[in-house]
């Protein structure tokens, strides 16, 4: 219980949205931003490292797969650990395990070594996201929260085009090694975290440490005063209460398949599996796909950069979406237009190649695609309590990249039996399967407090 009687909820939702808040945002983002330029990577690099070791499409395919394995191991754990030991530890040292891997990835010299960093890289990346999402669900006030969570869901789209830009201007000078290199170097932003984010009130309270708790939430309270130059705050506003559930590393899995829980975690699990395993299926292959269609390396670089800009508008109009038409519409839409657009995209590429063609259902199949990773990284989180919130989010995400881990080596299969037109037929059929799920099971989550929503 929190000063005057409030809970940690209820002291933090009657925060104004403010400057710290905004902090907070940026620099979770940030860290989202070169966890995920380091995962896009791989899209630019593997024609390079495909021809460098002599691998065939299927070999190529099970390298691209390999940072995803490490990714489902990363976030299985670290969701457990996170409900555990609280959020703040486990995010840093996500971030500290996935720079020395990408460093260890510049000095890879044969394919087994660099498969076997990319997967400690996956297992720093897996780590890192759903702790990013439970981090900023819990600190940003309802009335903002979806719209900051698919904001930082958008700072993949950029990392992603970074990571294009990176490799355009640089690839043909220094190489994939001293790119990998490059990439160590934002692990060192682990230290401004360690000094500007909080750990999260809610979990303080949650565990039972309510001293520790109050200590943060009046540190967060003066910080936002500062921030907006006043001294006072709004009143709190009673909430639902949430009974403290006996912290053990299994306990959180175990709630997520309660009675409660269950048909949620079933429909989220489904979602992300087919939705990463349409994704990555395309999008780890886009450079190399244009290479075997005929374009240069350096083209087929440039093409996918400037396809993945599509992801810029896409996140920012889910971002205002989420919160006017609310997640489960926006993520149905999402879905179903990347579906169609990733199966236009395969039929333009087949037809000739025409650049033109290529390049504007490639945009827009990619502005659906990024707004649907904004909806879902609002959506998981929301859908469970404090108490299991990084562990769902955690476990969501896992099943996820084991379609992640599944969709390059499918692609490696598939492509010399369908083409490319098959390819992204397979891509839009997993999209329309995910839809399908959202639509019949999901829940609508606009506009309630995480406390209220466990009520449900």
């Amino acid at each position: 219980m929190g000063i005057q009687g409030y809970s940690a909820a209820e002291r933090l939702e009657r925060l104004p949205i403010s400057g710290y808040h905004r902090i907070i945002f940026i620099i979770i983002a940030l860290a989202f931003f070169f966890d995920s330029m380091d995962l896009a990577m791989m899209t630019f690099l593997l024609g390079s490292i495909k021809t460098e070791f002599g691998l065939s499409t299927a070999q190529a395919g099970l390298l691209a797969s390999s940072s995803f394995f490490g990714m489902v191991v990363g976030a299985s754990l670290s969701g457990m650990l996170a409900d555990r030991f609280g959020r703040k530890p486990v995010f840093q040292w996500s971030i500290v395990l996935w720079g020395v891997a990408s460093y260890l990835c510049s000095t890879a010299q044969t394919v087994e070594m660099l498969t076997l960093f990319r997967i400690l890289l996956g297992i720093g990346m897996g780590m890192e996201f759903p702790i990013a999402q439970s981090m900023l669900s819990e600190l940003i006030p309802a009335k903002g929260r979806g719209r900051y969570i698919a904001l930082m869901d958008g700072f993949w789209p950029l990392g992603f085009v970074a990571a294009g830009v990176l490799s355009y201007f640089l690839l043909p000078v220094i190489g994939w090694r001293d790119i990998f290199l490059v990439l160590a170097v934002p692990a060192v932003f682990v230290l401004a975290i360690r000094f500007f984010i909080p750990e999260s009130p809610r979990w303080l309270e949650q565990a039972g440490k309510h001293d520790a708790a109050d200590k943060v939430l009046l540190g967060i309270e003066q910080k936002v005063r500062e921030s907006l130059g006043r001294a006072d705050l709004p009143e709190p506003v009673a909430l639902p209460r949430v009974a403290t559930v006996p912290g053990t590393f299994f306990s959180a899995f175990q709630q997520l398949w309660s009675t409660q829980y269950r048909q949620r975690t079933m429909m989220i699990w489904s979602v992300w599996f087919f939705a990463l395993l349409g994704f990555y299926g395309l999008t780890s292959w886009l450079s190399a796909l244009l290479q075997q269609s005929g374009f240069a390396v350096t083209q087929s670089v440039y093409y996918t950069v400037i396809i993945s800009l599509g992801g810029i508008p896409g996140f920012l109009m889910a971002a205002w979406l989420v919160e006017r038409w609310g997640r489960k519409p926006v993520c149905i839409v999402t879905l179903l237009g990347g579906g169609v657009m990733a199966f236009l995209y395969g039929q333009s590429a087949v037809f000739g190649g025409n650049v033109g063609l290529l390049i504007t259902s490639g945009l827009l199949m990619q502005f659906f695609l990024f707004g649907m990773w904004a909806v879902l990284y609002t959506y998981t989180p929301e859908l469970y309590p404090t108490s299991a919130r990084a562990t769902g989010s955690g476990f969501a995400s896992a099943v996820g990249r084991v379609g992640s881990l599944l969709g390059p080596l499918v692609t490696g299969l598939v492509f010399p039996i369908t083409g490319q037109g098959g390819v992204f037929a397979l891509g839009a059929l997993c999209f329309a399967v995910a839809a399908l799920v959202v639509w019949v099971f999901g829940m609508e989550t606009k506009g309630k407090t995480l406390e209220e929503l466990t009520q449900v």
